[in-house]
């Protein structure tokens, strides 16, 4: 008898973390999620999770969009339709992610996306024309941490410092994602703070003016007293609840 393929759950949820963090950045959500009965895969982009920030250098933003397709693919193989969750540099490769694979995804949560940085030297801002100088020069950069961590003592969401090179690359990426945005056809959760050091809020306003997705699928959701690391931070209860309020409603949706 020829063996029978196990049928597809509905939805899954894919997470996707940002540049330099850790998967303590997103590790809150991850009981609340599974408590909603779906598949939930979190994956660990290349460079990240080590040691040392060293691990980075030389990875460039190809590598992180083909751990994010391998993990979308092998979460297909388990579901007819992903949720994805994307933090910061996560949000970015989500958006490539809905764009290509809009059969797929059921819809997005895109956490402070970064499509707007405050950084003087990133895309769109007056100094981005010294970045490749710059990432000659200046072989690491020292990263600030701006949260309130409800983490561990000891445990950072993210990697102290970052090779520039790295940086120039997820500039790379930040401007490629700008010029697809119009490709985003699916429903859109955004969350973004109004005051934090690395993310401006407009990056919310270009997110949600820039994408296809119809007004009334799309919506933003204001914090205010969060750091960038918005899962680690005092207005966690708020992020995750939000989150988890929104994905039982794609469910309960799509069980109609």
């Amino acid at each position: 008898m020829a063996e029978q393929h196990k049928a597809r759950l509905p939805f899954g949820v894919l997470v996707i973390h940002g540049f330099t963090a850790t998967l303590d950045s997103v590790k809150p959500l991850a009981a609340p999620l599974a408590a909603l009965g779906i598949p939930v895969s979190m994956p660990l982009l290349t460079g990240h999770g080590c040691p040392s920030p060293e691990a980075l250098r030389g990875v460039r933003w190809g590598a992180w969009m083909a751990d994010a397709e391998r993990a979308f693919q092998a979460l297909s193989e388990e579901v007819e339709r992903i949720i994805v969750i994307g933090h910061s540099m996560g949000a970015l490769l989500a958006l490539n992610l809905a764009a290509k694979h809009q059969k797929e995804v059921d819809s997005l949560v895109l956490a402070a996306p970064a499509l707007k940085l405050v950084s003087l030297l990133a895309p769109g801002r007056p100094l981005h024309f010294a970045a490749p100088l710059v990432s000659r020069i200046i072989r690491k950069w020292e990263l600030k941490n701006d949260a309130d961590s409800q983490l561990p003592a000891g445990r950072l969401p993210h990697y102290p410092w970052a090779p520039t090179d790295a940086i120039v690359s997820f500039f790379d990426l930040l401007q490629s994602t700008t010029a697809i945005l119009g490709r985003v056809n699916v429903p859109v959760l955004i969350l973004h703070n109004r005051r934090e050091s690395t993310v401006l809020p407009e990056s919310a306003e270009m997110l949600f003016s820039g994408i296809a997705t119809a007004p009334a699928e799309k919506s933003v959701v204001w914090l205010e007293r969060s750091g960038h690391q918005v899962f680690c931070d005092c207005e966690q209860e708020k992020a995750v609840g939000t989150i988890v309020d929104y994905l039982s409603r794609r469910i309960g949706r799509g069980s109609l």
